[in-house]
């Protein structure tokens, strides 16, 4: 990675305006050639969503458009000379969040984000030689899952006058696409959720295809797809009003949120993983075979065309920070309002007050099953007089660590690539004793670029390949993004962790499935 700025690629060429849709915030971040940031505005949702009913997740499309629009046109405001030199843009979005339009593009009911857990329909109506084929594999539990928690066929069941009405089934990037440039196309990078996606083949399955059983979705509704890179239209007139975005701006297909942060990040190739530290943190790699990290666990599409990104995930990753703020952080809060700063700040230091391998306290992140382990739940155990709620946050912070360890540790033995060093991302990096924890754990250094808003970075590299400003995206990373800090491992700090990870950490779930089966009997849930 070049680790000299560009300054004649930014006098030659124009910048790249990237919207990056997460859970709690949309952001828009224009970037030069050189991959340096020439303005950002951050707009934090106050409710990221609503809950009709328990453990239901929903937002309107029309709020996503709003804060997409407050976000453009506050960034306009803040730095004018740089947004009128803005020469494309390209969307990123949280992914598996979805909801029906019609021919027009215009939403028929709110989006159903990837966190709602709602449940619907069973595997009995399927035929017995599938149950056979998943049962084989020790996947039937799995898939059941899946096929309970797609949202499609929750649709179909209970609101079927809105699925009657459906044109196409659309992830939040379709949608915003289809409202900046008024065609409902989206990324092939972007199809990433409980959808009959074929992430070998990159293209929508056949019916014939062994998984399609799990989706009461028709053909017809799939949405029409392109290349990252690839010229979506021109942003529209009635969009140019609402966004403050020139007319005839090109819209360039750029892929999911996690898939432009390991791009952003330089993650290519063998020898190096991409972690988030986001609300869900994910460890990805790339690979130009496809690698399923687990039977039925698809290697997604990455924003490189021909590469994909095996990864594993822990769904309320970072989230439990903003859990534990809500629940135990009320001191904290009030004293970060009277000293100037921010509460995450004062939590950092919590860290300072508790050792590496947090006098025994081990937490399972497990605060929403994972597909593999659909019955699993949150644990905490090893606790004695000594812990405190400075432990509880190193606890979360450790077990956030193990988990993604974890992952990568299967993602090493699925791929057969050695992690030699780890690319860090999302709002938990910000964090340099986040970083140096997490670096203690993996055993191998953790490095972070110019910028945590990784995922923008790798939509404003879709957008200049787009425009054709660099010809390949190693071209674009080389170019983009630079290695500027690194955290290296403690080595006695790593070798308690390793103690933990092997002989309590890796033995956690196994010993309390069965405890976490009779939670769910007898709450019935």
């Amino acid at each position: 990675m070049n680790t000299n700025g560009n300054a004649q690629a930014e006098k030659q060429v124009p910048y790249a305006l990237a919207i990056d849709f997460g859970t709690q915030s949309v952001r828009a971040i224009i970037f030069d050639a050189s991959g340096n940031t020439k303005g950002k505005l951050k707009l934090p949702f106050e409710q990221p969503y609503f809950s009709l009913k328990p453990n239901w997740a929903e937002q309107y499309a029309e709020f996503y458009w709003e804060k997409l629009c407050e976000a453009t046109n506050g960034l306009k405001a803040a730095v004018p000379d740089a947004f009128a030199k803005i020469g494309a843009v390209a969307v990123t979005t949280v992914r598996d969040t979805l909801t029906c339009v019609d021919e027009k593009g215009e939403a028929l009911r709110p989006f159903i984000l990837w966190l709602d857990e709602r449940k619907h329909g069973s595997v009995s109506d399927f035929p017995l030689s599938k149950r056979l084929i998943f049962a084989a594999v020790g996947m039937l539990e799995t898939v059941t899952e899946l096929r309970q928690l797609s949202k499609c066929n929750w649709i179909c069941a209970n609101e079927p006058e809105i699925w009657a009405k459906t044109y196409k089934y659309v992830q939040l990037s379709g949608y915003i696409n289809g409202k900046l440039s008024g065609k409902i196309v989206d990324s092939v990078a972007s199809q990433i959720g409980h959808i009959p996606f074929d992430y070998k083949k990159k293209t929508w399955q056949s019916k014939s295809a062994l998984t399609a059983c799990l989706y009461d979705l028709e053909p017809r509704m799939n949405i029409d797809l392109v290349p990252s890179g690839s010229l979506i239209g021109g942003i529209t007139a009635k969009a140019a009003a609402e966004t403050g975005i020139p007319e005839g701006t090109p819209l360039i297909a750029a892929g999911s949120d996690k898939g432009c942060e390991t791009l952003g990040s330089g993650t290519i190739g063998d020898g190096v993983a991409s972690i988030s530290f986001g609300t869900t943190s994910t460890v990805q790699i790339s690979t130009l075979k496809y690698v399923e990290p687990r039977p039925f666990i698809p290697a997604y599409p990455a924003v490189i065309d021909n590469m994909y990104n095996p990864e594993l995930e822990i769904y309320r990753g970072f989230w439990m920070i903003s859990w534990y703020k809500n629940n135990f952080a009320s001191n904290e809060e009030k004293r970060a309002i009277d000293l100037g700063l921010s509460v995450e700040q004062l939590l950092d230091d919590m860290l300072d007050e508790t050792p590496a391998g947090n006098h025994g306290l081990v937490l399972q992140p497990f605060w929403s099953p994972g597909i593999t382990t659909p019955g699993a739940k949150g644990a905490i155990i090893g606790f004695s007089d000594i812990h405190t709620k400075a432990h509880l946050y190193r606890a979360i912070i450790e077990g956030i660590g193990f988990g993604l360890l974890d992952g990568m540790k299967v993602l090493e033995k699925a791929s057969g690539y050695k992690v030699k060093r780890v690319m860090a991302s999302g709002g938990g990096s910000a964090s340099a004793k986040v970083c140096q924890t997490m670096a203690d754990i993996f055993g191998v250094p953790v490095q972070k670029t110019q910028t945590y808003e990784n995922s923008a970075l790798g939509a404003a590299l879709a957008a200049y390949k787009g425009l054709g400003v660099f010809k390949t995206y190693e071209d674009a990373v080389a170019a983009m993004v630079r290695v500027t800090e690194e955290y290296t491992p403690d080595l006695e700090n790593h070798k308690l962790y390793s103690a933990i990870f092997n002989d309590v950490y890796s033995k956690m779930y196994p010993s309390l499935k069965g405890l976490f089966k009779n939670i769910r009997r007898i709450n019935k849930q």
